[in-house]
């Protein structure tokens, strides 16, 4: 059998231990456009920040690929899948074979077309080289401006904080972290990075670009010597498009990971898979779904029977001294909503389940709550009141702790 991977994030490496858990033979091929051993890209803004060191951001031990039996291509572009002749094709010509294929490709900034921004430099910040990149032009006389305050823009905002003159954050929405805080918990998160001496310019967009300059729609000017475009990502889905395969928004895959094409698989941010929170599919670009994508896309793909059907958003995220978990679908009642300065808990249930949760600076139970929601748990079958209450209350009888709470005010 000979199975090939595109990509080396942490949908591939999941697929090559879940094929060694089926086949401890097969020949296995790796490709990757990054001439890089496999890291955590979470970790790139801690590297910034000085947290870690670049030795500590390896995915997997340096041996990893030699134990497993993998033949890398590192440095080197798939161009092609050629589904009928069964082969990935290289920059260059090359031509690697395959028996399974899984496509795990990640996904790419979305640049968006303002005015002038083609005739200035920029940076991106999603992989090592972004990284890498940007740390060169860092010092403490430069003023960044960052377009995007989203979980990309804010982790890019902490690393190079303290490392700068000034930073500026520019967005269209309203609000920070917009596709995963409501306005109580961004507000929070939005107050922790200003006392750090954030900037933060929402509910406006760049409009025009010159040459240290961005012109905003609202007519605002804002000088920069660094410029960093964190306005989104967009799937890396042509391999699969250009060979004729399902794509929709990303990916097109079952439960199997199994993709329109015969196999070939798809995992990670590429893919688009059903999301149970919503009951619809959808791309859940976020590190755990990829694991558990592809180590079932490499069971399967080595004759084992695997399925991954309780795909659910989550978010655990920090900046600074405040940290975000959040886990779900915001689509139902609120039946917690507890909100101070600098902390928050709101659960959501809809049909009669625990739909979501948002938990800013207290993390009690979150473990609790992550398990109702993916495994559907009917609230009938739990102590509703329990759950909505404080940990620190359940050393109390019901009755004590009805009594402790009615003299709250």
């Amino acid at each position: 059998m000979e199975y090939v991977i595109i990509g080396n994030g942490t949908a591939a490496i999941a697929c090559i231990e879940g094929i060694r858990t089926e086949d401890k033979q097969g020949e296995i091929a790796l490709i990757s456009s990054e001439n890089r051993h496999c890291y955590g890209r979470p970790l790139i803004s801690y590297k910034l920040l000085g947290r870690i060191s670049a030795d500590k951001m390896d995915y997997r031990p340096r041996d990893f690929y030699e134990n497993n039996n993998v033949r890398t291509y590192l440095g080197r572009e798939a161009v092609k899948i050629d589904a009928a002749a069964k082969t990935v094709v290289l920059d260059g010509g090359e031509k690697i074979p395959y028996s399974k294929l899984l496509v795990a490709t990640g996904s790419r900034p979305f640049i968006p077309p303002v005015s002038g921004l083609d005739k200035i430099k920029y940076h991106t910040f999603m992989t090592y080289d972004d990284m890498e990149a940007l740390e060169r032009e860092l010092s403490e006389d430069k003023r960044v401006l960052v377009v995007g305050a989203g979980l990309i823009g804010l982790k890019c905002v902490e690393g190079i904080l303290h490392r700068v003159k000034s930073v500026t954050v520019v967005d269209v929405a309203d609000r920070v972290l917009p596709s995963i805080l409501d306005p109580d918990g961004a507000r929070i998160i939005r107050a922790e990075l200003e006392e750090c001496g954030v900037k933060f310019i929402l509910g406006d967009s760049a409009a025009e670009f010159t040459d240290g300059t961005a012109v905003l729609k609202s007519g605002a000017r804002v000088e920069f010597d660094i410029l960093v475009m964190a306005v989104g990502v967009r799937p890396n889905v042509s391999l699969i498009k250009d060979c004729g395969g399902d794509v929709d928004r990303g990916i097109t895959v079952n439960a199997k990971c199994e993709t329109s094409l015969p196999d070939i698989y798809a995992a990670g941010d590429c893919s688009e898979g059903y999301d149970m929170s919503v009951d619809s599919k959808r791309v859940l670009a976020i590190l755990p779904n990829a694991y558990f994508q592809g180590k079932c896309a490499g069971i399967n793909m080595a004759g084992g029977v695997a399925s991954f059907v309780n795909a659910v958003p989550m978010n655990a995220i920090g900046f600074f001294g405040s940290h975000v978990l959040s886990a779900g679908s915001y689509d139902g009642e609120l039946i917690v909503n507890e909100v101070s300065d600098s902390s928050l808990r709101k659960l959501y249930v809809k049909d009669g389940k625990l739909s979501g949760f948002v938990l800013i600076n207290d993390f009690a139970r979150a473990g609790v709550y992550t398990s109702l929601i993916r495994n559907s748990t009917p609230l009938s079958d739990v102590d509703l009141e329990l759950l909505k209450e404080k940990p620190q209350l359940l050393a109390f009888s019901k009755e004590e702790r009805k009594k402790k709470l009615a003299r709250r005010v």
